[in-house]
């Protein structure tokens, strides 16, 4: 028979409950409510286990905008340093402002996703395609009607580049 969840039936569950959800450690949470460590990380893991994933996505996105109000932040002052050096006539100290408000414009893109810095790659142009391509025309030749078919298949493909070898 199974035994019953002693923080379920607990009077201060609630309490309890909010601890959970804000990320207080079990062993904390078990202290101060008088409790076993494994009473809690059961509860937690098996009656609040949504409120507990759904609270930390949501202080996971507080603490991402919180990091790029920071970026604005320094982009700003950046800019106000910027716009001081170039009335000032020092371009040294400029130049300085420029190259960090591109770098923090930079961060800023990547963290928000603007930013896509995965290797691109062409196949079209690779020396693979080109080898493989001439070779599929080449096994064609004695097959006019199957070669003009492929050809004309390839060239669509690659948008509008000429596949006959």
């Amino acid at each position: 028979m199974t035994r019953t969840c002693t923080i379920c039936t607990h009077p201060e569950r609630a309490k309890i409950e909010a601890a959970l959800v804000t990320g207080t450690s079990y062993r904390d949470i078990a202290r101060q409510f008088g409790l076993g460590k494994d009473a809690v990380m059961h509860h937690g893991s098996e009656h609040v286990k949504a409120e507990i994933a759904e609270h930390k996505e949501a202080r996971d996105e507080a603490q991402a905008l919180d990091v790029v109000k920071q970026l604005r932040t320094i982009n700003y002052h950046a800019l106000a340093i910027l716009s001081d050096a170039r009335a000032g006539n020092k371009p040294d100290l400029a130049l300085k402002a420029m190259d960090r408000v591109q770098r923090q414009i930079e961060l800023q893109a990547k963290l928000l996703g603007d930013l896509d810095e995965r290797p691109q790659i062409n196949i079209l142009v690779s020396s693979e395609w080109l080898t493989l391509r001439a070779a599929v025309l080449r096994a064609l030749l004695p097959y006019a009607e199957a070669r003009l078919a492929v050809a004309a298949a390839l060239t669509t493909v690659e948008g509008g580049t000429s596949p006959c070898a």
